[in-house]
């Protein structure tokens, strides 16, 4: 095995010599305590390694070993329901292993080696396969059919293929190419930094629905789509992931936490296993894989856990399933970088940020998209990668939140006046943005009603028009407004109260399918129309706004979904209330 010698350490940054046979990006070992650490930089016979475990006793003279492979991640059964740390160690491996604090160079497979996997084959010996073939299944948990599939690269006819109970390692088919017979094992390994190979990129025209009023209906986010959750410390971002991992309209959950408090990531890894997956009624456990790399994790790891992750989610996007990937903090991982490239000693962008830190969120949120994946079958996966960014101070000026605005087409801006007033999720209405509005708005009129989007539309309008009111409110009060204004400004706070206001911890209330938020649109809307034209037959709106339809409205997001015909019922009420001789 070749190998060099140390001959600088600077925190997680190591510089050997005699490094002539290195290539960019290789895994290599790092003194004989056998630390992991990868490749960043090459000049001459010198290579920069970012070592991936605390390297605090290294010295000068120590032997560094080449391994001539990537950083790559084990992918096969046994990733569902499974805890890795951010270069896919198991950590219930390490913990039984070692204990709770993970020892210097400690080492364990990705994937269990001696647990047995019943392998069901889908083909018949004889068959001609090519590379992203399924050619069998392995129920891996009650919810998760894993699909093993052929390799990228590999092209050819089936001469063998077993069924029974097998091992990640062992083979279970063979395939004859015009190269030689290849063994086909239950697993595959990928490197991290290069995407997986797929046939076609499809356009984002189906809606993840997520069961959040704001997001659905104001600021959606799309299948293969990408979003970021920007906001201040205390504004909701975690709680706004949860509820996109337990309720998103997606088959796999990859959740990274990468560089977070340890106690949020606690409260993720006790959750977890207690939530149950409304769609299915099992724990949300059986469909999620959790990368946990806290704050005081080595600083290197925080940035192969994203890639880590992103891995692992295009994996089971090429299974044909849809995944959403939540990705918690990329201000970690950017800060991260900005470490290492100091200690490379490289010319410093904004905020001491490295000059590629664009490039690098790019490579990152482009690997999502809604494909069509490798295999005769021309089978449709999708993979939605969601960020979170903790920008200091709730600065959204700052360069991580800019350089990932640029590349992601949603914005949830969360506020932190709205958290304060107890309002969440605290998504800004009149900052945030979602670019796939108008490609999913024939959705919309497809699954929902073509009235939908028209009903998103006024809502909108009533709000934006409150924010210019709110100005002369705040100057004169709000019984200076003429009658119609008033109507307007309380027909924006029923909009922000009783419908973009949404409780996570409620058990009716944190979920709403898009039927229920269509119905609850309309009676607000219909509510004021129907106000509009009393106001016209002289009804003065003290005595409008006195009704009790106004309290029925406000509760309607308390009914379940089995009782959508009392709002029915409720906008049957309101158009009864339009006065006599008046054409609606």
């Amino acid at each position: 095995m070749a190998e060099g010698r140390i001959i600088k350490v600077s925190g997680p940054l190591v510089v050997a010599e005699g490094m002539s046979q290195a290539k960019m990006y290789e895994v290599v070992r790092v003194s004989d305590k056998r630390l992991i650490g990868e490749i960043i930089e090459l000049r001459g016979d010198k290579a920069s390694i970012q070592v991936y475990e605390e390297t605090t006793g290294l010295g000068p003279g120590e032997p560094v070993y080449l391994t001539g492979a990537p950083l790559s991640v084990e992918l096969g059964p046994g990733l569902i329901e499974a805890i890795y740390d951010g270069i896919q160690r198991p950590l219930d491996v390490l913990v039984a292993k070692v204990g709770d604090r993970i020892t210097r160079g400690v080492e364990a497979f990705s994937l269990d080696r001696e647990k047995k996997w019943s392998f069901v084959p889908v083909v018949e010996r004889g068959a001609l396969v090519q590379e992203g073939d399924i050619i069998g299944t392995v129920q891996e948990t009650v919810v998760v059919n894993h699909k093993i599939m052929i390799p990228p690269g590999i092209n050819g006819k089936l001469v063998e293929i077993k069924a029974g109970d097998f091992t990640v390692t062992d083979v279970v088919a063979k395939v004859e190419t015009a190269t030689g017979v290849k063994e086909i094992t239950m697993m595959q390994k990928w490197p991290v930094r290069k995407g997986r190979p797929y046939k076609e990129k499809l356009s984002p025209t189906q809606l993840m629905s997520t069961g959040q009023r704001v997001i659905d209906t104001f600021f959606p986010v799309s299948k293969g789509g990408t979003a970021c959750i920007p906001g201040p410390f205390g504004s909701g971002k975690t709680v706004v992931q949860h509820q996109l991992a337990k309720w998103a309209d997606a088959d796999i959950i990859v959740y990274v936490g990468c560089g977070e408090r340890g106690n949020e990531m606690t409260d993720v890894l006790m959750e977890f296993p207690e939530l149950h997956d409304p769609r299915t009624g099992e724990t949300l456990m059986k469909r999620t894989v959790l990368v946990a790399n806290t704050s005081d994790m080595p600083v290197a790891a925080r940035e192969a856990s994203i890639y880590t992750g992103i891995t692992i989610a295009e994996y089971f996007r090429d299974m044909g399933y849809s995944v959403a990937i939540m990705a918690d903090s990329s201000s970690r991982w950017a800060e991260a970088l900005r470490e290492i490239s100091g200690r490379l000693e490289e010319m410093p962008g904004e905020e001491g940020y490295p000059a590629y830190l664009g490039t690098r969120l790019a490579d990152f949120y482009e690997r999502a998209g809604r494909v069509i994946a490798l295999g005769s079958d021309n089978r449709e996966g999708a993979l939605t990668a969601v960020g979170a960014v903790s920008p200091p101070g709730g600065d959204l000026s700052e360069p991580v939140t800019q350089a990932t605005l640029r590349i992601v087409k949603v914005f949830w801006g969360l506020d932190a006046s709205l958290a304060y007033r107890r309002h969440f999720p605290a998504i800004n209405w009149l900052t945030s943005y979602s670019l796939y509005t108008e490609r999913l708005s024939e959705y919309f009129a497809e699954a929902v009603t073509p009235e939908f989007n028209k009903l998103r539309i006024e809502c909108m309008r009533f709000l934006q028009e409150e924010a210019e009111l709110e100005e002369i409110v705040r100057l004169v009060g709000v019984d200076a407004l003429s009658p119609k204004d008033q109507l307007t400004m309380e027909t924006a706070r029923s909009i922000r109260e009783d419908y973009l206001h949404q409780n996570a911890f409620h058990e009716v209330d944190t979920y709403t399918s898009l039927q229920k938020q269509y119905l609850m649109m309309k009676a607000i809307i219909k509510f004021d129309e129907v106000a509009r034209l009393q106001m016209e037959q002289g009804i003065s709106i003290k005595k409008i706004l006195a009704d009790p339809l106004r309290e029925q409205i406000a509760r309607i997001k308390y009914l379940a979904e089995t009782d959508l015909a009392k709002i029915e019922a409720l906008l049957k009420e309101i158009a009864a209330r339009v006065p006599d001789g008046v054409e609606v």
